[in-house]
C-alpha cells in the first residue's frame, strides 16, 4: 500500500521505534527485582514486564506474587526513567530518516513515559531527536496515554494538519489501535517488543522492518 498521498505529518512513538531500549528494560527489571529480594533475571521475563505494561496486563505471575508487585513497579519504573539516556540507542540510520522526513514532513513525538515533558526534551536534545520534532507528547501531558488518540489529537492540533494527513508510527499493538481510533494511517515497526504476527492482528495500512524504511514509503 502506499502512503504518499496527502500526508503531512508524522505521529512517532519513541521506545522500540527510534531506540533499541533494551538494555533499560533489563537494567529496570534487575532493580524491581533486586527490590523484591530476587537477584536472578530471566531475559525473557525482562522483555514481557514492558509488553504487558504497555497493553494493560497484569504482571503479578511474572514478578511472583500480587503483594511485590506495587514494590517492583516503584523501583521498576523510577530506574527505567533514570538509565533511558544511557541505556538507549538510536536505531541505525534513523538520523538519516529523520532528517529527510523533517525536511517535508511536520514531526510529533509521542511516548508513553509518564515522565516531565521538559525532562524528556532534555534527553531528547542529548540524543540529538529534539530538533527533528515541532512536538513533544508524554503520557503526563493528556488524561488518557495511548490507546487512547487523546495524544495523536492533540499533535494534529498543535501542527495545524487533519488526523487524515497524519500517519502513525510505532512498534507497539497500542500506536497502531491509536492511530486508528485517531483517523491516521498506521505503520507499525517490528524492531520493538512486538512480533510482526501480533502487529498484523491490529492490521496496520503497513508493517515494515525499522524506521528507516519510512521516507521510502512517503517520497
Amino acid at each position: 500500500m502506499t502512503l504518499k498521498s496527502n500526508v503531512k505529518a508524522l505521529l512517532v512513538d519513541l521506545d522500540g521505534t527510534l531506540v533499541d531500549s533494551r538494555e533499560a528494560y533489563v537494567e529496570a527489571f534487575r532493580a524491581g527485582m533486586s527490590a523484591i529480594g530476587r537477584t536472578k533475571v530471566n531475559y525473557d521475563v525482562a522483555f514481557e514486564v514492558p509488553r504487558r505494561l504497555e497493553v494493560g496486563l497484569p504482571i503479578d505471575e511474572l514478578v511472583g506474587s500480587r503483594s511485590s508487585v506495587k514494590r517492583f513497579l516503584e523501583t521498576y519504573l523510577a530506574t527505567y526513567y533514570a538509565v533511558t539516556l544511557d541505556r538507549s540507542r538510536p536505531f541505525p540510520n534513523v538520523f538519516d530518516a529523520l532528517e529527510t522526513l523533517s525536511g517535508r514532513f511536520s514531526l510529533a513525538l509521542i511516548t508513553m513515559r509518564f515522565v516531565d515533558n521538559r525532562k524528556l526534551m532534555e534527553e531528547l536534545r542529548k540524543l540529538g531527536f529534539l530538533k527533528y520534532f515541532r512536538v513533544v507528547v508524554t503520557a503526563l501531558d493528556v488524561e488518557s496515554p495511548k490507546p487512547s488518540p487523546e495524544a495523536l489529537l492533540k499533535c494534529a492540533r498543535c501542527l495545524n494538519v487533519s488526523l487524515r494527513q497524519c500517519v502513525t508510527v510505532g512498534d507497539s499493538v497500542v500506536d497502531v489501535r491509536a492511530g486508528k481510533l485517531a483517523g491516521t494511517k498506521t505503520v507499525a515497526v517490528i524492531s520493538g517488543l512486538f512480533s510482526r504476527e501480533e502487529l498484523e492482528k491490529e492490521q496496520p495500512d503497513v508493517i515494515i522492518q525499522n524506521f528507516s524504511e519510512i521516507p521510502s514509503l512517503l517520497l
